[in-house]
């Protein structure tokens, strides 16, 4: 697709999302460590399990969608290869087509590249080991640094790359000169593909969150809290369930 047509990325978590992003057409689906955040209510993702990883990739799995489903290595379950390893393999056996690697951890993905197991990888702002969310690569030896990351993800096997959170016109550089697509959060328009969390893009966070990448497509928090409301009105008041709602 790269240099045809752009990639639709976002995230999934359970089998009704995955439901909404095959009928929607798009094509990757992203079991992405952002659970922590917009699920279980941890402060970042460093805290997210890889059984908890399972857990949901099992779910998404179970929808059989069309679109390429990448499973997120979480914090600490790729800090050597043959680790990467073992856990790259659950990924898959639990029904990932592929998984995400953070950070220019060359060696890591030749493994999982010489065992057959797809690899994405991922440059720029990376959650794991990154503390202070703020545009990267906005100084020449940041931005170099980032594009010589990216470089060499692809050189040990990487199939596409996420960039995040870095200036336009370096998410460009590094697509002109990559031969695999890039994939954008926050880093410009010229990405081969853009990616979002389905719940930051759907307004569902409890949480405000409002990063200059983000758009909001819907703004659904307010209009499920409204109808929770009249749910509760009408089970106080004798309402619900009404004749309709019985069995004779």
């Amino acid at each position: 697709m790269k240099g045809k047509e752009k990639i639709s990325m976002l995230t999934t978590y359970d089998f009704v999302s995955a439901t909404y992003l095959n009928e929607a057409k798009i094509d990757i689906g992203l079991i992405g460590d952002s659970l922590g955040n917009v699920l279980l209510g941890y402060e970042n993702t460093l805290p997210v399990t890889m059984e908890e990883m399972i857990h949901h990739t099992k779910a998404v799995a179970r929808a059989k969608p069309n679109f390429l489903i990448v499973g997120d290595m979480p914090n600490k379950s790729c800090i050597n290869p043959k680790l990467a390893l073992e856990n790259a393999q659950k990924f898959i056996q639990a029904g990932a087509h592929s998984v995400k690697v953070e950070g220019p951890v060359t060696e890591v993905v030749e493994k999982l590249i010489s065992n057959n197991i797809p690899v994405m990888g991922h440059v720029g702002l990376t959650p794991q080991s990154i503390v202070d969310w703020k545009v990267q690569g906005k100084d020449t030896q940041s931005a170099q640094k980032i594009f010589d990351d990216a470089l060499a993800l692809e050189k040990a096997g990487c199939f596409s790359i996420v960039i995040e959170t870095v200036p336009a016109r370096l998410g460009k550089k590094i697509t002109e000169k990559l031969k695999i697509p890039t994939i954008g959060i926050g880093a410009g328009i010229d990405c081969d593909g853009q990616v979002l969390v389905i719940n930051d893009m759907l307004g569902l966070n409890a949480k405000e969150f409002k990063p200059k990448f983000l758009k909001k497509y819907m703004d659904l928090r307010p209009q499920v809290i409204e109808a929770l409301k009249q749910y509760n009105q009408e089970v106080k008041k004798g309402i619900f369930p009404s004749k309709e709602n019985s069995y004779e």
